[in-house]
């Protein structure tokens, strides 16, 4: 069963050795996984474990591991208790619901308060699973909560989302990291991001010039003139501001081919991630997101107002997320997402937008209108052309 499981991996150009998927066997045969409790029976979670503790020594790696791993147990579903008071099969779908256009524009939406308040009360008054209706937690339905129905906004429970409105999402979440790695695709993005590079000649440090020395020598009928010039120095900075997750999901790879360009292009490179929105704070490493993460005034105040504020996400969400305290997905903000985008465009005066989303849907997304807004319009596409505009306006 495993050397299949090897082969996958190998496969998916992970870096793995038959010396390493040994160790893998013998940590199973010496019984590592396993434990008392369960009867000896190791879970896939700690198969999960093992095996990348085993075969994968550099973590940017994982994404790749992750990705093989799920593919190769396809089927074996890891479940976190995220929905404790939630039976699991209330939230089995068994339905597919289809509404014309006019039903849709039927469904009414509800306000913050009202929204929350309401589900406070179906969780009260609820003891069985519903499917398909427009009151109870439940699926495929017109119900604002619950999964894999339809209604304009409203709170997701357990599953995956599709309707990308979702005011809370009720969920135990991870991201992975962009792959920094990745450099397929890049030549063109790099090309467009050289617009913003500035150098200069300055200090004392000499580096040899070549061309100066070959000249100079040839003049000098083939005696060795050797030309010294002062180092050139890439003087601009740049903050990235990424999102990650959600429905950022669906431009991973654009985003990898992007990020990767730019720790080429950019020495002064500092990046950070968010969701969504930026609230009081941001992160390096999604896996440490919650133990590690640096509060957002203490952001402003490291990096100086020189620095080019990049912005790389689809702002698609909910307006609350954007206008309202407590508006986020994941955690109750004591202040609106716009309070802190204003800060930050107000720290860093040279500041752009980059959204991978088609500009074709921009205008029926009110986040995405919203963001421009607080932009001062500074949104440009994930495309070469918008890439160049980005670029040609943060180097004025």
């Amino acid at each position: 069963m495993l050397i299949q499981f090897f082969y996958t991996l190998r496969a998916a150009k992970l870096k793995v050795t038959v010396p390493e998927y040994l160790t893998l066997l013998e940590a199973l045969q010496a019984g590592v996984i396993a434990s008392a409790e369960d009867g000896g029976v190791a879970s896939i979670d700690d198969f999960y474990h093992l095996a990348r503790t085993s075969l994968v020594k550099d973590e940017t790696q994982y994404d790749k591991f992750d990705r093989a791993f799920a593919a190769y147990f396809k089927g074996v579903e890891m479940l976190t208790d995220f929905t404790a008071d939630v039976p699991l099969e209330w939230l089995k779908k068994n339905l597919e619901l289809n509404l014309t256009p006019e039903q849709k524009a039927a469904i009414e939406k509800m306000g913050w308060d009202e929204l929350m308040e309401t589900l406070k009360k179906r969780f009260e008054e609820q003891k069985e699973r519903h499917e398909g209706g427009n009151r109870w937690i439940g699926t495929g339905g017109t119900s604002p909560f619950g999964n894999g129905g339809y209604n304009p906004q409203g709170i997701r429970i357990g599953g995956n989302g599709g309707g990308k409105s979702a005011v809370k999402v009720w969920e135990q979440r991870a991201y992975k990291d962009y792959d920094d790695s990745l450099e397929l695709g890049t030549r063109n993005i790099k090309v467009a991001l050289r617009r913003l590079r500035r150098f200069a000649r300055e200090g004392s440090e000499l580096e040899l010039d070549l061309d100066g020395t070959i000249h100079g020598t040839a003049a000098n009928a083939g005696m060795l003139d050797i030309r010294l010039r002062p180092e050139r120095h890439n003087k601009v900075k740049v903050l990235l501001l990424m999102d990650v997750g959600g429905t950022m999901d669906e431009h991973v790879h654009r985003v990898e081919e992007l990020f990767s360009a730019a720790k080429t292009e950019f020495k002064h490179l500092e990046f950070y991630y968010f969701h969504n929105c930026v609230y009081d704070f941001v992160w390096k490493n999604n896996r440490r997101r919650f133990a590690e993460k640096l509060n957002t005034f203490d952001l402003i105040r490291k990096y100086n107002r020189d620095y080019k504020l990049i912005f790389v996400g689809d702002a698609t969400m909910s307006p609350y997320e954007i206008l309202q305290a407590g508006g986020s997905v994941e955690y109750n903000n004591e202040e609106a997402g716009a309070e802190w985008l204003q800060r930050l465009t107000h720290a860093f005066p040279k500041y752009a937008w980059i959204n991978p989303e088609p500009q074709g849907v921009w205008q029926y997304r009110q986040s995405i209108a919203l963001i421009q807004q607080l932009m001062q319009q500074r949104m440009f596409p994930l495309s070469l052309s918008g890439l160049e505009g980005a670029m040609r306006l943060l180097s004025k």
